[in-house]
């Protein structure tokens, strides 16, 4: 659906009232903050000590956001290691925006260029200073880079997806429990206040009973030279590639990269996003923020079962696009649609308590970017690109108007719920205002804090302890259903998940399933 600015501004001032009511103690607290907004929202302080001392491992281009957002006064970078020239340069230089600044302008010349370059990451963890790592390399490599670090001593927040398959996921986590390290993912919607105060009202009932969400990631790559994920091997990165194979005894640098880094091929290693063999598609880049944000909403549940339809419907297809995406050779789908069940809060009661959550990424129309839309019997919640949130009211004969163009404020229930209310006022009340905080972080930089202050604190816990709020193990269950929703597609059957799947010591997983794979 598709709003007027008029009506988007007025689903914000919705969200912001609703948020004023809910949480007027938080945003008290969180106005007077001295370490920062997400701190105050999500219970840890400034490090007592001395900043963290970390290494960054992967400085494309999620690892340049990383390197961007990372915050200086909990983190101490002293190393980044990349097997890409091109991507150690980026680290310092960055790409002009800023979104990626680069670690020049983030932190001055001479901070910058202190920090040891290395072309190698167990080059990195041999430094017996670094005591963590953010590590941001293509997925098929994601476990293995994590577990170098975990036997090298390092506490470790890996990007998302977690790992390859929810084998590896498991032995990470197994692997962080013997080693007595904190092993965190990089689910940004965990740290994201934004989010925070959104489910903060969905958990307090103002939405009423929740029966569907939808989620999608909507792109358009039709047009030529649309497509960011697929890139040139850049010259210099091919040039010291294969000096260095060279060097080694490989005859290519293909041959290097495929029996020393585990990447097939120099293309494959620049275009990992698009093959099988090096990502896991659009579920697990796009679909996993997405199916991360709806567990949030609906409490972190395991889901039920899940279904779907995904294929190559533009890439490869006779007739379709320009000659080279016709001939283009990605085996990754381009178009998915799926279907999760996840159970409501009576489910166990009830087998009919369901919450559906649908899912669509595609590859040649944007209307509806991406984003996330909460419907409820009270009220609906907009999710828009991680940055925005709009609230808006059910009509109801007992509470009066609703609808988007229908102002609203909170009042107490009978219950001493919140309850959506219309109002005739004209603007905002100044009790919303306080609730907009403006420009949204992310979450990137809250989860780095949070990151480094549990190794400082030696936390341990659980989320409901100050702990990780997305540990290894939550992690996994973002892993396994999007990788699980791609086994769905592929098999063309409804999956029911299992309950051993989500538990890291159980052997049963999803990939070598019978009832999935025969």
């Amino acid at each position: 659906m598709q709003l007027t600015p008029e009506q988007e501004r007025l689903g914000k001032d919705n969200f912001h009232e609703a948020v004023s009511f809910s949480r007027r103690d938080m945003l008290i607290g969180a106005a007077a903050a001295v370490p920062g907004l997400g701190a105050a929202y999500f219970g840890y302080q400034k490090l007592s000590g001395n900043p963290v001392k970390v290494g960054f491992i992967g400085t494309g281009d999620e690892g340049s956001v990383l390197l961007t957002q990372h915050p200086a006064e909990y983190m101490d970078i002293v190393g980044i290691a990349d097997i890409r020239p091109t991507n150690r340069l980026r680290a310092l230089h960055g790409d002009g925006n800023e979104e990626r600044i680069g670690l020049i302008k983030k932190l001055g010349r001479d901070k910058a260029m202190s920090i040891t370059l290395y072309d190698d990451h167990k080059k990195l963890l041999a430094d017996p200073n670094i005591e963590a790592v953010v590590i941001a390399v293509p997925l098929c490599q994601h476990y293995q880079v994590a577990l170098d670090a975990l036997n090298a001593g390092k506490h470790v927040l890996t990007e998302k997806l977690m790992c390859h398959s929810v084998k590896q996921c498991k032995d990470l986590i197994m692997a962080a429990r013997e080693k007595k390290k904190l092993l965190a993912v990089g689910h940004q919607r965990h740290y994201n206040v934004l989010y925070d105060n959104a489910n903060d009202l969905i958990q307090k009932g103002l939405l009423g009973d929740i029966k569907f969400i939808r989620a999608q990631w909507h792109r358009n790559n039709s047009f030529p030279g649309r497509d960011s994920w697929r890139k040139n091997v850049p010259a210099d990165d091919l040039r010291e590639l294969t000096a260095i194979a060279k060097e080694k005894g490989f005859a290519s640098a293909d041959e290097m990269l495929a029996k020393e880094y585990g990447y097939p091929s120099a293309h494959k290693l620049v275009n990992w996003r698009i093959y099988n063999e090096t990502g896991a598609g659009l579920m697990a880049e796009l679909g996993s923020h997405q199916l991360d944000a709806a567990s949030i909403f609906l409490g972190k549940v395991q889901p039920i079962a899940v279904q779907g339809y995904g294929a190559k419907n533009f890439y490869g297809v006779k007739g379709i696009g320009s000659s080279d995406q016709q001939a283009d050779d990605r085996d990754i789908e381009d178009h998915v649609y799926v279907t999760f069940e996840f159970p409501g809060p009576h489910y166990a009661a009830d087998k009919n308590d369901v919450c559906v959550v649908t899912y669509s990424s595609i590859s040649t129309n944007r209307w509806e970017p991406y984003g996330e839309t909460v419907f409820g019997s009270r009220g609906t919640l907009v999710m828009k690109q991680e940055l925005e949130a709009m609230l808006f009211k059910e009509a109801s004969p007992s509470t009066g108007g609703g609808g988007v163009d229908q102002r609203l404020y909170v009042l107490a229930g009978n219950d001493g719920k919140p309850v959506l209310q219309a109002s005739d006022s004209g603007g905002p009340s100044r009790q919303a205002a306080v609730a907009d905080i403006g420009k949204v972080s992310r979450g990137y930089t809250e989860e780095m804090e949070h990151f480094a202050f549990c190794i400082r604190e030696g936390n341990f816990g659980k989320a409901s302890e100050g702990g990780l709020r997305c540990p290894g193990e939550q992690g996994m269950k973002d892993a396994i259903m999007a990788l699980t929703s791609n086994l769905a597609m592929k098999h063309k059957k409804r999956i029911v998940f299992k309950p051993e799947w989500f538990d890291p010591a159980s052997p049963l997983v999803p990939e070598t399933d019978p009832e999935i794979v025969g």
